[in-house]
């Protein structure tokens, strides 16, 4: 059986990779590494982003785990320029998963990119897993776990948040674990 955490990250100053948590957010990283210290995680894997790794930093230095960072975790870049429309654009993309704006990636291609760090995180060696990444993307992983789970449920997503895959023979099943413990 294997157990994986995918958290989003905690609360940033921007969506630039380099990004660095708030002050609300590096409180947040010390109430979800609490929330989390005692789950049992072998292995941390995280966005290369800056706000990814500051967010789960507490939780490896108590674990004495080291964060590795996948560049497969990082957020899906949606277009290469500025859309004024983006919110709908965004909507777009998950309703059409074919849909890649130009510079874009397709919510399908976004999704196999991830799901691919799952499936190795299921057959690794490790029974408990934290992954650590961004809304968009953690949304798309999250619709193919949880049924309904599309725009709605990345518009109701917050820094942070964490659900819990737990993966067996013949069964797999996701869901929030949070209950607005590491939330303000």
């Amino acid at each position: 059986m294997a157990t994986i955490y995918i958290i989003r990250h905690c609360a940033a100053s921007g969506q630039e990779p380099d990004a660095q948590l708030t002050e609300k957010g590096r409180e947040q990283a010390v109430r979800l590494g609490g929330f989390l210290s005692d789950a049992g995680i072998e292995r941390i894997v995280s966005s290369p982003y800056s706000r990814a790794v500051q967010s789960i930093e507490v939780l490896a230095e108590a674990l004495a785990v080291e964060v590795e960072t996948d560049e497969r975790l990082k957020e899906r870049v949606l277009s290469s320029g500025n859309l004024p429309d983006w919110f709908e654009q965004l909507k777009s993309t998950f309703d059409d998963h074919e849909l890649a704006l130009e510079g874009g990636e397709s919510s399908r291609q976004a999704l196999e990119r991830i799901y691919q760090v799952v499936r190795e995180l299921e057959n690794g060696d490790c029974e408990r897993t934290a992954i650590v990444t961004h809304g968009n993307i953690m949304a798309l992983l999250l619709s193919r776990y949880i049924d309904g789970f599309g725009f709605e449920g990345w518009r109701g997503l917050s820094n942070p948040d964490v659900f819990v895959l737990m993966t067996e023979p013949g069964r797999t099943s996701c869901k929030a674990l949070w209950e607005g413990s590491i939330n303000d």
